[in-house]
């Protein structure tokens, strides 16, 4: 695996001897591996370009404190005009005071990093590419679509409109998954509701049109890198959803584009992540944008992340900017798209690349 470089390396059966392991990124280290295989090096962009990195820079994400806005009218109003800001600037931002505890969050972030920690003979009764299994263990969902892979294997979860059965989770992390899962879904009611008023809409306004009806946790697992400036954690990407709610460890390592140069997003303990998807730009006809992110490699580790992702899971469902957005000053930036044909066009598109230039008018 190690091995092969120039005219002699066949990536093809490199992918498919990775992928028949079962073991994932995790499965190279635990085998000892002391260099990056040839199928993870990332030649997308320098990634340690400087001119592109301001990672010592005064310039953050905005953070928002939740505090009192389900009791106070003027806090609230006060949140709002933030989201908006924060929607309309820089697609990303952090939350905190959000009603969910440290605790469950800490058991969250201890739960994924038991299950890939495991014995890989455990791990790899999980390991599949099948997209109607409701729990998925894989490195690389797109593997064999990608030039190159990220240093990232991951536990998914398909939890609605049908959540898996309570004996189909993984006994490791069920119970922090199932509890983790339920208070999320709780607090992305709450965050559509700030969307919606952020964007001058009635308070129900993103749910009733679905926004929140298909639901999936990812818990991303990135070992320790021998090489991290050969590769990536996560190639720099847009979401293919409407909102996604990340909780991310004290390791860092996840950067936003923001006026062309890649921002850390500086873990706080406590914290949620949230940045908006692409599906919620085309919604809100560019109002609200969704932006390239992506993670870095690292010496340390392991980082853990859970990201949970937001959409219809309905793909005839067609969407197009809400009307009551538009007018005269403001036409619609983009045709009606069904969600598959959407789906199809953001997985055909290449790495980096925004697939709604596709559907616009």
């Amino acid at each position: 695996m190690e091995g092969g470089t120039g005219l002699d390396y066949d990536r093809k059966s490199a992918v498919k001897e990775f992928d028949d392991s079962k073991a994932g990124v995790q499965g190279l280290i635990e085998n000892g591996v002391t260099k990056v295989p040839q199928m993870f090096y990332c030649q997308q962009y320098n990634i340690n370009d400087s001119s592109v990195n301001e990672s010592n820079s005064k310039v953050s994400v905005p953070i928002i404190d939740l505090t009192g806005i389900h009791d106070d009218h003027v806090l609230r109003d006060g949140v709002v005009r933030k989201v908006q800001n924060a929607c309309e600037k820089w697609g990303f931002f952090q939350v905190i005071n959000h009603e969910i505890s440290t605790h469950v969050l800490d058991e969250m972030i201890k739960g994924t990093c038991r299950f890939h920690q495991q014995d890989v003979m455990i791990r790899k009764e999980y390991y599949t590419r099948d997209p109607s299994k409701k729990v998925v263990y894989v490195s690389n969902y797109s593997l064999y679509h990608d030039p190159s892979a990220n240093w990232r294997d991951s536990l998914g979860f398909l939890m609605a409109p049908n959540p898996p059965k309570p004996e189909d989770f993984p006994e490791l992390c069920r119970d922090i998954v199932m509890e983790y899962s339920e208070k999320i879904m709780r607090f992305a009611s709450t965050l559509l509701e700030l969307l919606s008023e952020a964007l001058g809409l009635n308070r129900g306004h993103l749910k009733e049109i679905g926004c929140d009806e298909g639901f999936i946790i990812l818990c991303h697992y990135y070992p320790p890198c021998p090489e991290p400036e050969l590769t990536i954690g996560n190639s720099n990407h847009t979401d293919n959803d409407f909102i996604t709610i990340l909780l991310q460890d004290h390791i860092g390592g996840l950067q936003v584009l923001h006026d062309n140069k890649w921002i850390d997003v500086t873990p706080i303990h406590g914290a949620l992540v949230v940045n908006i998807g692409d599906l919620l730009q085309l919604v809100t006809n560019d109002k609200f944008i969704s932006v390239q992110h992506r993670v870095l490699a690292k010496h340390i580790g392991p980082r853990i992340s859970v990201a949970s992702l937001f959409r219809t899971d309905d793909e005839s469902i067609i969407y197009g900017p809400i009307k009551e957005l538009l007018s005269e000053e403001n036409p619609p930036v983009y045709r009606n798209v069904s969600l598959k044909d959407y789906s199809t066009q953001y997985y055909a598109k290449g790495i980096g690349t925004s697939a709604l230039s596709y559907f616009k008018v």
